[in-house]
């Protein structure tokens, strides 16, 4: 058995089978909806929490991992002997880094943390990559060595439905929500630099996909056969199964898996979002 435990957080959408196969610890954000605090993935799935949204008409915040979170889970580790590496999802969209970093701090041990400069999968496919080096018996330094690579690589792009949710997270302005929202103005981002940053826009939900399309070949080329590619999605599972043929029928890639954008992503974004994650065209 490896001394070495993986950690990540809900920020990073990884997969319980995945989780599962290679024992990494997930720690929860916490999601605010409705005036209740949730622990993401503990307390409520993503199904709920969108199902909430959508109900309710609310709109949901999230609050980081505090310091002291950290310290019980890294301590617990630390004592059993083990090494920890922690992959955060971006230091640049959340004080959750930070608070670990605090923690590692104070604490005596073999702690690593890494930023993955991502969110949502594109910080867990650095999960689970980790997770199958560790298997493969690769020490921590080599892990990170090939994370850093892979964090390079990394192209994320997504779509969100409604502007509201952008809005009230303080993302846009209420004057170009509102405008928007008249024109059916859809978004399309990507995540650059750690952050969420506008890629382009498109008129009407039908438009969405094939701009998402045209976007990952500029960026990631026009054969992705030896490639693994990641589509998420909220709760919008006809958009879900669009993507995925127009997808496998323009860049043919060579297996397509699927993740649930979460709810610490839903929180800002609302529910209707799908999104690609691929590797950038060296």
């Amino acid at each position: 058995m490896s001394n070495i435990k993986i950690i990540c957080d809900s920020l990073s959408d990884v997969p319980d089978d995945i989780l599962k196969k290679y024992d990494i610890d997930l720690m929860p954000l916490t999601v605010i909806l409705d005036g209740h605090e949730y622990r993401d993935r503990v307390d409520i799935t993503g199904d709920e929490f969108y199902k909430k949204l959508r109900e309710k008409d609310t709109y949901a915040k999230t609050s980081q991992i505090t310091y002291a979170q950290f310290k019980e889970v890294f301590e617990k580790y630390i004592e059993e002997g083990k090494d920890i590496l922690y992959i955060a999802g971006s230091a640049a969209a959340t004080g959750t880094y930070q608070s670990a970093i605090m923690a590692k701090g104070d604490l005596e041990g073999n702690i690593y943390a890494f930023d993955s400069n991502s969110v949502s999968f594109g910080a867990g496919v650095l999960v689970k990559e980790a997770g199958r080096l560790l298997s493969e018996g690769k020490s921590i330094e080599e892990i990170i060595s090939a994370l850093e690579v892979l964090r390079d690589e990394t192209f994320v792009i997504f779509s969100v439905d409604a502007l509201d949710h952008l809005q009230k997270g303080g993302r846009i302005s209420s004057t170009k929500a509102s405008i928007g929202n008249i024109l059916s103005i859809k978004p399309i981002l990507e995540v650059k630099d750690g952050l969420v940053s506008h890629a382009s826009q498109v008129r009407g939900k039908k438009n969405v996909i094939s701009k998402i399309l045209e976007i990952i070949e500029e960026n990631c080329g026009s054969d992705l056969s030896d490639q693994v590619v990641n589509i998420g999605y909220s709760d919008d599972i006809k958009e879900k199964e669009q993507l995925t043929k127009m997808l496998t029928d323009k860049f043919n890639p060579k297996e397509i898996m699927f993740f649930q954008i979460g709810s610490c992503i839903g929180a800002h974004s609302g529910p209707g979002v799908t999104g690609v994650i691929c590797k950038r065209k060296k």
